[in-house]
C-alpha cells in the first residue's frame, strides 16, 4: 500500500516516457522483493499444513476441508501444483486479508486519537464496555453488540477517518455533467469519499467528532447511503470492511477496558497533533504511541 499511495515524479510529468521507464523498472524492483515475501510466507503455510497433515493422517484421522484441505486434495488427485495453490490463496484471500488489516490498524488509532482528544467521549465509551463486560478477563465477541456506543464511536471515527480518502475507480458509462463538468464516457472516476463523509450538506458541523450524531439513524458501513461511504460502495467497495470492523470492535473495546489512558507530559487534548500523513490511505502524520 505505501508503494501504491508514495509520491511519484511520473505524476508531475507524465508525458516522460524516459521517467516512467526509469521508474517503472525501480517499482518492478520493489515489487520482485514484495513478491518474494510473499511467496516465502505461503511456502511456510502449505509445508507446516503438509506435516500437519501427514501426522492425521497417520493417526487415522482427516484433514480439516478449508480452503487449503480442499486444494492439497485436489493436488492428490488432479494436475493442480503448488505455484496454482499459492495463486488461488493469494488471490481469494491474500486480498481481503491485507485491505482488512489496514482497515482495522488505521481505523484504531484513529478511534484512540479522538478518544484521546475528547475525554467525554473516552469515559462514557469505557463505562460502557466495562459494564457490560464486568469481570471478565477478556473482551470476546459473544456481547460485543451490547457495545452499542461504541459502535457510534467507531462511525463517527470512520466518517472523519475513512482508511482509504479515495475510492476504487470506476469508469463512466455515459457522458454526463455533474456540478457542471462534463465527464466523457470511459472515464476513469474517483469518488472522494473523505469530502463526501465531511460535506457541510449533509452533516452539522462536519469538523466535529461527535458519535452521537448517528444515535437513533439507520446510516451504516454498507455503502447504500451516500452521504456516508468510508469503505465506497457498490461491487467495488472495500473487501476487507467486515473482517476489518470485526478486529477493529474488539481491540477498541480491549484497549479501554483493560487500560486507562491519558496524554503524556500534561498535555491538552485540544494540543493533539492530529495531521493526516499523505498517501493512498489515511495515516496519522505522527504515530499515536511510539515504542
Amino acid at each position: 500500500m505505501k508503494m501504491l499511495g508514495g509520491f511519484s515524479l511520473v505524476d508531475l510529468f507524465p508525458s516522460s516516457n524516459l521517467l516512467r521507464l526509469l521508474v517503472a523498472n525501480a517499482a518492478e524492483r520493489k515489487l520482485k522483493k514484495v513478491h518474494s515475501a510473499a511467496d516465502a510466507i505461503m511456502e511456510t503455510i502449505i509445508n507446516d499444513r503438509l506435516a500437519k497433515r501427514s501426522s492425521t493422517v497417520a493417526a487415522g484421522g482427516n484433514d480439516d476441508e478449508d480452503l487449503l484441505g480442499v486444494l492439497l486434495n485436489l493436488k492428490d488427485t488432479d494436475d493442480l501444483g503448488f505455484t496454482e495453490i499459492k495463486a488461488v490463496i493469494l488471490v481469494s484471500h491474500l486480498d481481503m486479508f491485507l485491505a482488512g488489516s489496514d482497515t482495522w490498524t488505521i481505523t484504531v488509532e484513529w478511534a484512540m486519537s479522538e478518544l484521546m482528544k475528547h475525554p467525554r467521549v473516552m469515559e462514557k465509551a469505557q463505562r460502557e464496555v466495562r459494564k457490560v463486560f464486568n469481570g471478565k478477563g477478556v473482551v470476546d465477541e459473544a456481547s460485543i453488540d451490547r457495545l452499542q456506543y461504541l459502535q457510534l464511536v467507531l462511525k463517527e471515527t470512520l466518517r472523519l477517518h475513512p482508511p482509504g480518502p479515495l475510492a476504487i475507480p470506476r469508469e463512466s458509462k455515459e457522458t454526463i455533467v455533474v456540478n457542471g463538468y462534463k465527464i466523457p464516457a470511459k472515464t476513469r472516476v474517483f469518488v472522494n469519499l473523505w469530502a463526501i463523509n465531511r460535506d457541510p450538506h449533509h452533516w452539522a458541523q462536519p469538523e466535529v467528532f461527535e458519535p452521537e450524531r448517528f444515535l437513533n439513524s439507520s446510516v451504516d458501513f454498507r455503502g447504500t447511503d451516500f452521504h456516508y461511504l468510508p469503505f465506497g460502495a457498490g461491487r467495488r467497495m472495500c473487501p476487507g470492511m467486515h473482517y476489518g470492523l470485526a478486529l477493529a470492535y474488539l481491540s477498541l473495546a480491549n484497549l479501554i477496558y483493560h487500560f486507562d489512558w491519558k496524554l503524556p507530559h500534561q498535555m491538552k487534548p485540544e494540543d493533539l497533533d492530529m495531521r493526516e500523513r499523505f498517501g493512498i490511505e489515511v495515516k496519522r502524520q505522527n504515530n499515536l504511541i511510539r515504542a
